[in-house]
């Protein structure tokens, strides 16, 4: 089950609101000067997602190392991790406002000329400037991980978030203009996928309180 849970943090943090309607700037960055060359995209979205790869499963090795740390007081931080999941799906349904989640950096500077490495280097850049946007599910993944007290658990958590979030750059790269109906459905339907976004969060929330 968390498994699941987090990998479906991933796919949420991609259709977020500050995420998806950038897609096609992101997939421009990929293909360069280069637009009709597929093969490109492709190799840099896989660049892309691997630089951000890295800084997410280091952060779940961090957090899986002070979950050893915690470990005789960790069915106590359980219930305290569980209510902050609960309050960052609230958040994310905007019953509540925490600020600090709802803000990002966003893309301040544009990357041309893309290979493998520079894009390896902007999936990092992406991780670190991008955090805020994806924070509440990054978050969530994170206080499961410190829960889990495991270490090998930390990394695969991570690698399924990752995947998550990444699969569909990739994706979208080989696929950017047949897929552009389905970034359109789901951009018009954002208020849907927020509410089943912060439920999902919330019933992770409960889950960790009482079966974790």
């Amino acid at each position: 089950m968390n498994y699941l849970f987090t990998f479906l943090e991933g796919i949420a943090s991609f259709i977020s609101p500050c995420i998806l309607p950038l897609l096609p700037v992101y997939i421009s960055y990929f293909a360069g000067k280069d637009e009709k060359k597929v093969s490109k995209a492709v190799i840099n979205s896989i660049g892309f997602v691997i630089g951000f790869s890295v800084v997410f499963i280091l952060l779940g090795v961090f957090a899986s190392t002070f979950g050893n740390f915690i470990s005789n007081k960790i069915q106590y931080l359980k219930i305290i991790f569980g209510i902050i999941i609960i309050l960052l799906g609230l958040n994310y349904m905007e019953i509540i406002n925490i600020k600090i989640l709802n803000y990002s950096s966003g893309i301040n500077r544009k990357y041309d000329n893309l290979n493998l490495i520079k894009s390896i280097l902007f999936g990092i850049i992406f991780s670190v400037s991008y955090t805020p946007c994806v924070g509440t599910f990054l978050s969530s993944s994170l206080l499961l991980i410190t829960s889990e007290n495991s270490f090998m658990q930390g990394i695969i958590l991570m690698s399924l978030f990752s995947l998550g979030l990444g699969l569909p750059f990739i994706i979208s790269a080989f696929l950017i203009e047949k897929m552009k109906n389905v970034f359109d459905i789901i951009k018009n339907n954002y208020k849907i996928i927020k509410i089943f976004s912060g439920v999902l969060l919330i019933f992770m929330g409960v889950y960790m309180i009482f079966f974790v």
